[in-house]
């Protein structure tokens, strides 16, 4: 008996090898992670272990505004690092030399 008289073992065998590599695959694949900072908003609400778990909420225009939220929770507000404010002015154009 030789290997090419029975191609559809040979496919079965070759399928299953692929199959049993996806699986494994998908269990070792760790999960992407959110992005912690927001740069749109210059202040943060450092959320701690409440149901959903530790978490950043940059979504506050002021520190006062922050406060107010944190009062009274496992919380508290932090400047964010990444905030990148929007220019109001467009820039200068260079001239350009020929």
């Amino acid at each position: 008996m030789r290997a090419y008289d029975f191609p559809w073992l040979e496919f079965r065998v070759v399928k299953l090898i692929f199959a049993t590599l996806a699986l494994a695959m998908a269990f070792v694949a760790a999960p992407a992670q959110a992005q912690w900072y927001d740069s749109s908003h210059p202040i943060c609400l450092h959320v701690f272990g409440e149901l959903e778990g530790e978490r950043m909420d940059c979504v506050f225009t002021s520190l006062a505004q922050c406060e107010a939220t944190a009062s009274g929770r496992s919380a508290m507000c932090e400047v964010n690092p990444y905030f990148a404010p929007v220019s109001r002015f467009a820039p200068i154009p260079r001239r350009r030399r020929h």
